[in-house]
């Protein structure tokens, strides 16, 4: 009896303590997000952000694309010809990458490169007292660094879903045409007609949502890191597993708004 009942109590303080910190990591993000149009302008901060996370994640995003594309149109295509309809490979290829693996692969590329280094950084800021320095010289920290990556990750992983969606579909059409033998004009055709603009909003959509949680995580996580070193390696194994976690919910929650 004592034993369930120091379970059930040991369920409820854990419970608490994740609503607690799901309002304090809401109350971070809306306070951050409400410097966007606050002076002094963030714009150069906010540029050099998107180039350090978004060019610094184009290598391993293209690498990830083009395989993608590639293992997709060679299963794709075994499947389909035991049923006689090898020519809808290309739409298969293509609605699978703009709707779901496309968003959702390099968003958990993206938290594996970018994501991560946010996290430490901040984390690394904090013992250093970096934070502590910026307000002695009257920048606001909290503008400067957390506004800027918020909206860094946001507006990066778009591009970098696109980039990642155009090379995936390049590399199913060489696998698909050249080495499996799909004619390239029902190929090309098929696939015109069967993704409209609800597929390519669903992708858009779902990409910027994650590049916006992706920055408020990981930046919460930075921020709240206990100042050692110790301290800051957990934030950032957190921050990376509960924004793997975060994307998948989230992505079957916006998929069900595009059916």
């Amino acid at each position: 009896m004592t034993a369930g009942l120091q379970w059930i109590g040991e369920v409820g303080r854990t419970t608490m303590q994740g609503v607690a910190k799901l309002g304090d990591a809401t109350l971070f993000a809306l306070a951050t997000l409400r410097l966007l149009f606050a002076r002094p302008w963030q714009g150069k901060h906010f540029v050099l952000q998107m180039y350090a996370i978004g060019v610094g994640s184009l290598i391993i995003i293209i690498i990830t694309g083009a395989f993608t594309g590639m293992v997709l149109a060679l299963q794709g295509y075994h499947m389909l010809v035991k049923v006689g309809t090898e020519s809808l490979l290309g739409p298969a290829v293509a609605l699978s990458i703009i709707r779901e693996l496309g968003p959702v692969l390099a968003a958990l590329m993206f938290v594996g490169r970018a994501g991560s280094s946010i996290t430490a950084e901040i984390g690394i800021m904090r013992v250093t007292e970096q934070m502590d320095a910026l307000e002695m010289m009257a920048v606001n920290p909290q503008a400067r660094v957390m506004l800027t990556r918020i909206i860094a990750c946001a507006l990066s992983l778009p591009l970098l879903v696109a980039i990642f969606d155009v090379v995936g579909l390049f590399a199913g059409y060489l696998i698909g045409v050249d080495m499996l033998g799909v004619n390239g004009g029902v190929y090309i055709g098929e696939t015109i007609d069967k993704i409209d603009m609800r597929d390519i909003n669903a992708g858009l959509t779902k990409s910027i949502c994650f590049g916006l949680l992706v920055g408020i995580i990981c930046t919460y996580m930075g921020q709240r890191a206990k100042p050692t070193t110790e301290g800051v390696a957990k934030a950032t194994t957190q921050a990376v597993m509960l924004c793997s976690v975060m994307v998948l919910i989230l992505d079957y929650i916006i998929t069900s708004f595009f059916l």
